[in-house]
């Protein structure tokens, strides 16, 4: 009874969200911007949403966070796409915490195997030093490049039930990550999960995690979700009128801000609401949030295919191969599938101590049509998330603090 009180109660917060008026800074910024303006004119055709957050610190460097919304609604359904690959970051490294198994921690051998349609077995990665798969590789490839297959392994060793318990735990009762990124696997298949195990360097057993499976259906937040108008399959041949997202995964723009925000100010939260994370963890997965590919040992990634800017939708827009400043960084997470292109950033200056965040989403699918493969991300959704970006960074770096943040602790990459 409690549970459902809980969870009622913060559902009606979440609509408490959906009823925010716009934010008359935030409509002056996008007036005084023309090709913004355009954006929001055409509002029903873009989907576009705004959170940008205001942080002030007091003397104790403890900050204090005011919130500007445009156009946010969390039942103006858009595909999250790899957003999810940062609350599962977070979650594995918990759940590997919480097990409290000597010689089990986020850089142990980790060995996939398989029992049923739509399971990999995967034990080795030649992107790692040592060859072998781990939580901690996994979530550097996830972080760095976005990648795809590191997210299904990971959430294979967590599987939705944790997910779904954890999120709603954080107050994300709506919130659904319940499927892999594997091409092939639609359907029943993400109702099986893999058989894990963790083995030392002598390939002794630390921990074994059978297979799993779930035995009832994860209810729709919205019921049924159609979008656009046509579907076609890899020939190009139409298939359907619209595209079915009911049981894709669902994380609303505040959903994730939040969590972003939680987690860059996770020491600055009561005990009870941290997440089950130490400070060397913290500092890891902040750093890759934040890194450019070419930082990175191992995984090593190319240059030219992953350029400084390949994960960096805000500020920079475009491909930019080499970032010369290092005076700012993008803590970031981005998404970007079916025409829908997202990024929710903690954006810091250390030249100017300056720091805010922003997440921003925009639908840019001109056909209104999927799998053609034509999405005008480049065209219009980059110089949309650019400009806004580069917009607010300016109203920051003229904006008066009465306190000067301390913003050491995030300076993992300045040269010496």
């Amino acid at each position: 009874m409690v549970k459902n009180c809980l969870a009622f109660f913060l559902v009606l917060c979440n609509f408490f969200f959906n009823a925010q008026t716009n934010s008359r800074l935030l409509d002056s910024v996008i007036g005084a911007h023309p090709a913004l303006k355009q954006i929001f004119i055409q509002k029903a055709k873009y989907r576009p949403q705004i959170i940008y957050t205001q942080i002030n610190r007091d003397k104790n460097n403890k900050p204090s966070f005011k919130d500007f919304t445009y156009q946010l609604d969390s039942t103006n359904y858009f595909y999250c796409a790899s957003l999810v690959k940062l609350p599962c970051s977070v979650f594995a490294l918990e759940k590997i915490n919480a097990l409290k198994l000597p010689g089990l921690n986020r850089a142990t051998t980790m060995l996939t195997d398989s029992v049923a349609f739509c399971q990999k077995k995967t034990w080795d990665d030649t992107s790692a030093q040592n060859g072998k798969q781990s939580i901690e590789h996994h979530i550097k490839k996830m972080l760095l490049v976005s990648d795809n297959n590191s997210y299904s392994r990971v959430f294979e060793f967590l599987n939705p039930k944790y997910i779904s318990n954890r999120l709603t735990q954080l107050g994300h009762p709506t919130a659904r990550i319940i499927h892999r990124f594997d091409v092939p696997c639609i359907g029943k298949g993400n109702h099986y999960f893999n058989p894990v195990r963790f083995v030392d360097e002598t390939g002794r057993l630390v921990y074994n995690q059978p297979a799993d499976s779930l035995t009832e259906e994860f209810k729709p937040p919205f019921g049924k979700v159609f979008l656009g108008k046509n579907v076609y399959n890899k020939r190009k041949r139409l298939i359907a009128e619209g595209k079915d997202f009911t049981k894709s995964n669902y994380l609303s723009l505040q959903m994730i801000h939040n969590f972003l925000r939680d987690l860059i100010f996770n020491a600055y939260k009561p005990n009870d609401k941290q997440f089950n994370i130490t400070q060397n963890d913290w500092e890891f997965l902040v750093k890759h949030l934040g890194m450019y590919p070419r930082e990175s040992e191992w995984p090593r990634y190319p240059t030219k295919t992953y350029y400084d800017s390949f994960k960096k939708y805000f500020i920079y827009g475009s491909a930019v191969p080499t970032i010369g400043s290092d005076t700012l960084r993008i803590f970031n997470i981005v998404g970007r599938a079916y025409g829908f292109q997202i990024d929710c950033a903690y954006i810091v200056d250390f030249r100017t101590n300056t720091e805010f965040m922003l997440s921003a989403v925009i639908y840019t699918n001109k056909r209104n049509s999927f799998g053609t493969g034509t999405y005008e991300y480049d065209a219009i959704g980059l110089p949309f998330l650019k400009e806004l970006s580069l917009a607010l960074y300016t109203l920051e770096t003229g904006r008066k603090r009465k306190q000067e943040p301390d913003l050491s602790s995030f300076k993992f990459y300045q040269k010496q």
